[in-house]
Order: structure tokens, then sequence, then C-alpha cells
């Protein structure tokens, strides 16, 4: 067993990296599974706490998910309201996603969540379902929230008010367990991982991304979900492999989806040295292999639209920024505010633990690069499993880095740090 250490030093990365299966789309598995009319075989489900939230809500209500080798059958079963209130743990994604199973298929249930999740906005969510007829009642938009199903039949056509892809697939999932269809207006090319497994099962939809019009709500099963890599994973070494001299290795079987590799993107622009091989698909998902190489990089502009597409990434698209000669400049980051911690935050201290000045700048942030260098300062991770993680390759770039903690990573990646070992040299 290797110790997991809160203290990153510096080494290249090298070798091949396999991946946890896709944390946003294990979790839309798992909700399609329940809603489909035989059992479905789902492999490579992502293991980490998040995903096991929402197959505990699952159980909650009915759905029977059982153990096959190492991947699980979910068999769709009459729900149930749950006889107590469902725990999300850390997972927005289980709440927003459930909600709108239960407003689709009338359950009364009640959820909570830890003190971070209890701190995340929940009330656009709510709002968007309550179009839809669902009584909810949130905690000042917050958890924890109740909700009584859906008390009538209202309108076929919504708008996103906020566009985001937890909201849109919360919709679908409504319309899917009531089996009505649904038309979605409003969107902005957010991810579109819901879109891609409905089709795969069999659902009647379409969409451009802008809008969504799932036009025969029910999907078949009796058949597999393969869950590709998780593109937010492989990030990390991504990264790591950008930035550590001497880096050179092959991510496998990695989600490819265009809405998430933003990263990718910018990277590229900034000079990173990735090629994408093999391409094939998974359960409607574009997967391949990422070759990365250690290489300098320039000082690159990221405008709001390509933040939107590596939101999750862009604590490590800061500290790519930090290593690129000039001032980078990033925008559409205020959405960073409301995660797992504050992100926006979480990024000037990991930055200043290497010396690297950054300012804040309306709805964005502007980052002076160079040459980053240990200040010996101790990084606060506030429990964040994205912040732990790029921490670590922080470290591999330019360490030592020290952080609080790293216990949070098991949200997503349960064992990260045992492949950083492995691809280590």
């Amino acid at each position: 067993m290797i110790l997991r250490a809160p203290r990153f030093e510096p080494r290249s990365l090298r070798g091949d990296v396999t991946l946890p299966g896709d944390k946003s789309i294990s979790h839309r598995a798992l909700i399609i599974a329940a809603g489909s009319e035989e059992p479905t075989r789902i492999e490579h489900l992502n293991a980490g706490r998040d995903v096991r939230a929402t197959a505990e809500a699952l159980r909650a209500i009915g759905v029977d998910i059982s153990a096959e080798g190492e991947n699980l059958i979910v068999r769709g079963a009459p729900l149930h309201d749950p006889i107590a209130a469902i725990d999300a743990m850390n997972s927005g994604s289980t709440v927003r996603m459930m909600l709108g199973l239960c407003a689709g298929a009338g359950l009364r249930a009640q959820f909570v969540g830890d003190a971070s999740l209890s701190r995340r906005p929940m009330e656009p969510v709510a709002a968007h379902l309550r179009a839809l007829g669902a009584r909810i009642v949130t905690t000042d938009g917050r958890l924890p929230i109740s909700i009584d199903g859906a008390s009538e039949d209202r309108s076929a056509h919504l708008i996103l008010v906020h566009p985001s892809a937890q909201i849109k697939s919360a919709l679908l999932f409504s319309a899917l367990f009531s089996r009505r269809a649904l038309k979605i207006s409003g969107d902005r090319e957010t991810r579109d991982h819901t879109e891609r497994l409905l089709a795969s099962m069999g659902a009647g939809i379409r969409w451009d991304g802008r809008e969504i019009d799932l036009y025969r709500p029910s999907v078949l099963g009796g058949g597999e979900i393969v869950v590709p890599g998780d593109f937010s994973a492989a990030a990390f070494f991504v990264v790591g492999a950008t930035l550590a001299p001497g880096s050179a290795i092959a991510i496998r079987d990695v989600n490819l989806n265009p809405t998430r590799t933003g990263l990718l993107d910018v990277l590229e622009a900034m000079g990173a040295r990735i090629e994408r091989r093999n391409l094939r698909e998974w359960s409607g998902e574009p997967v391949g292999d990422l070759i990365v190489e250690h290489a300098p990089l320039r000082a690159t502009s990221v405008d709001a639209q390509s933040a939107l597409r590596a939101i999750d990434e862009l604590p490590l698209l800061a500290i790519a920024a930090a290593f690129a000669n000039g001032r980078s400049t990033i925008s559409g980051v205020r959405d960073l505010r409301n995660k797992e911690s504050d992100r926006l935050a979480a990024i000037h201290r990991l930055l200043a633990a290497v010396g690297v000045g950054a300012e804040d700048l309306p709805n964005g942030i502007a980052i002076d690069g160079g040459s980053p260098a240990p200040s010996g300062s101790l990084v606060e991770t506030h429990d964040d499993h994205r912040i732990q993680m790029a921490a670590a390759m922080l470290g591999c770039a330019a360490g030592p880095v020290q952080i609080d903690s790293v216990d949070a990573v098991d949200v997503s990646f349960p064992d990260f740090f045992e492949r950083l070992e492995r691809a280590s040299v």
C-alpha cells in the first residue's frame, strides 16, 4: 500500500496511465439504467464517493443494483418514496439529477448533504423543475431540500434560464421518468453526456448545442453501458506531464467529448505537445488515447466559452499559466466560487505556494507566469478533491509542495496517488 503523503516532490511522469470511469457519465448511467425497461450492465463505473451517493439514492427508492464481477447490473423496478432523507454526501450531481427523477416519478423525498454541499446553490435547478409542476422547497436556496413529485402537467417546452448540464439533465430525467416528451431551449453547448447516453440507449432525442428535443422519452436497456475514462482525471496527468521536465506519458481510453476538452485546446494553443490516437466510440461517447510530452508554454487568453468547456480544470489551467512566459488571463471564473470549495481562492493559494502572483479581474483572473519556485507555504485545500490532486501535479513540476490533507480524493479518484506513483520516475 502506497502511503499518501501530503508533500509532493519534483518528478517526471512516464509510461502508461489508466483512469477511473468518467464521474459525470457514471451518475447518468445509473439513473438512465434505473429508467430502463430491461436490466442494464454498466462497465467501468467510477468508484468514487460521489457516484456511490447516486447509487445509494437509487437503492433508497427501490432500484436493484448488484455487482457482477467488476461490473454492475441495474434493474429498474416500481419506485417508492424513500423511508428516510437521502444523504447526497458531497455530490451536487446526485441532488440535482435525482430531483429530476423524483419530479418525473412523482416521488416525495428529502435531500441532505455534508457541510460543503449544504453551502452550494440549489434554487436554480429547483426553479426549473417547478416549471414542470414539481413542488420543491429549499432552505434559503440550499439543502436540505424537499420535493413532492410533479403535481400537474405543465409546459413541454422550457427555456434554460441558467444553462447548466446538471439542470438540463434534471429536466430530461423528469421527462424520462414521467414518459412525457420535452423540448429544452437556451442551452449553450454545455456537457451533452445525458443526450448521448439517452440516444445510445434507444430514446428518441435530437440536440444541436442550443436546443434539445426528447420526443420519445423511453429507454430499452437490456444491454450495456461502457463508461470511458474520466477526462477530468486525465487532465491532472496531461498538465503534470506537460510541466514536469523529462515527462512522456500515454493516457489510455479517455473520454474526448468536445464539451469537456477545452483544457486540451487551450494547452495546445500554449504550445503543449498532445496527440490524440486510437479514436473510437463507447456508448455514444468519443474515446481515445492521449500522448503527452513535456513542453515549454507561452501565455494565453482564455475566453468565457472556453473556460466553460474546462470548468473543472480551471485550477490546472491556472497552474499551466504559472509556467508560461508572460501574463495569461482566464475569463468566466465566477462559478468557481460555488464548487466544493471556493476554487478561485484555492487558485491563489496554489500559485502562492510556488511564488507566482495573480490578480482578480471582473469575472476573471490574470496570472504572471515565469519561473515558479517553492515558497515553503502550506496549501489549505478545504477538503476539495480537485485542489488536492492539482497540488500534486504542481509539486511534480515545481515542488516540493505541501498540503493540509489528501483525504478528499476519494470523491472522484480513490487510487489517484497509487497511479501517480506508478507513473513517476
